[in-house]
């Protein structure tokens, strides 16, 4: 038996669908630009993915509000399709996430060419909703994003520049993925502001969506 300094934290996890049982979050990895028109939208030309990160605690699960986030005053949506690593090392399951970016300091950081990490990896940034094992429903669902009703992000699935297969191949070749990562696969175009008390709701035909409300700092 281990001896803490202090209790540990209790570990991230995400709602399965259907099932009591929960997963259990090691790590998020996220891919930037997977989409050819948001790429554009961010001032490059398909632009190939790469990947960030964000920790595992920055998830926001079970219809929980985020936090609008200190030291920001351009906090963005980005609706992205999530996969979840299983036992055996391939996808498991699927969910709706939404990755919030403070979009001015990642421009900052951007100019200085340094880490994003502050822009991407903040408490709460990392909304996401139950996880629906197996297959995905629809390879080229629609992927969608309204703020307060009014559409935001829309786009299909198949629009993406990697696929989610693809993805993963080439993470395990920068990682050594084990059962409980996330992956975050990009989102479309259409980004853009929140402010405290928006109502953002996050949809992927055939999964559970994703919806909540920014509370104030």
């Amino acid at each position: 038996m281990t001896d803490w300094l202090f209790p540990p934290a209790p570990i991230a996890s995400l709602a399965v669908v259907g099932r009591a049982e929960r997963l259990p979050v090691r790590r998020i990895l996220c891919v930037g630009q997977n989409y050819a028109a948001h790429a554009r939208e961010m001032g490059h030309e398909r632009a190939e993915p790469f990947f960030f990160s964000k920790p595992a605690d920055a998830l926001v699960t079970d219809g929980a509000d985020p936090r609008y986030p200190t030291a920001t005053a351009d906090l963005h949506h980005e609706v992205e399709l999530v996969c979840a690593v299983g036992e055996d090392g391939g996808i498991v399951g699927w969910a709706v996430g939404c990755d919030l970016t403070r979009r001015d300091l990642q421009a900052a950081a951007k100019a200085k060419g340094r880490p994003w990490d502050s822009a991407k990896g903040f408490d709460q940034s990392a909304p996401c909703g139950a996880l629906t094992l197996g297959p995905l429903p629809d390879p080229a669902a629609p992927i969608r994003l309204s703020v307060n009703g009014d559409a935001r992000q829309s786009g299909r699935l198949d629009d993406m520049v990697w696929a989610p297969d693809e993805i993963l191949a080439k993470a395990r070749t920068l990682w050594d993925l084990r059962p409980g990562d996330l992956i975050f696969t990009g989102t479309p175009e259409g980004v853009g502001p929140l402010q405290p008390g928006d109502r953002v709701e996050a949809s992927i035909g055939g999964l559970q969506t994703l919806t909540f409300t920014l509370r104030p700092r």
